[in-house]
């Protein structure tokens, strides 16, 4: 599931933030409800990542006059198969809703249309949940990343 930022051609995989009495599975099945609109029952979780995956946000990202300031994330991916028919989906019922469109896309497109700087969390999850999906698959060959995304990425 694709989901685009309401009001903005930027897409992501829906995710959240884990308040301090919550654990991962917690947030989760809080973090659906809230943002598309899923109950526990909707989903099945396949599997998540063994640890967690991290990003630092460029400097022209940060907003250090918000509190409290946030320079990249710390994330754990969980791979879910969607149990309930499309209708369960609603982008509706937040006060305010964070996405006002999604799609079902091709498992590796996000690597593509995701920006930059995620770029390489996304890559990593990917490649680390695939075989939960599609254990048939041989596994998909490491992009070859060019000097300028290189380059980009170590500043």
């Amino acid at each position: 599931m694709w989901a685009r930022r309401l009001g903005q051609d930027s897409w992501q995989f829906p995710q959240g933030g884990i308040k301090r009495h919550e654990t991962p599975e917690q947030a989760l099945y809080r973090e659906l409800q809230e943002e598309i609109g899923l109950q526990p029952e909707d989903v099945e979780v396949i599997g998540c990542t063994q640890s967690w995956l991290r990003y630092k946000l460029p400097r022209r990202f940060i907003r250090f006059h918000s509190r409290p300031l946030c320079i990249g994330q710390k994330q754990r991916w969980y791979v879910l198969r969607l149990v309930s028919g499309d209708e369960a989906v609603r982008l509706d019922l937040s006060e305010q809703p964070e996405f006002d469109e999604w799609r079902w896309v091709d498992y590796w497109l996000p690597l593509k249309e995701i920006v930059f700087f995620k770029r390489r969390v996304y890559e990593r999850a990917l490649r680390e949940l695939e075989p939960l999906l599609f254990p048939e698959r041989e596994p998909q060959p490491k992009p070859r990343r060019s000097l300028r995304y290189a380059l980009r990425t170590r500043k």
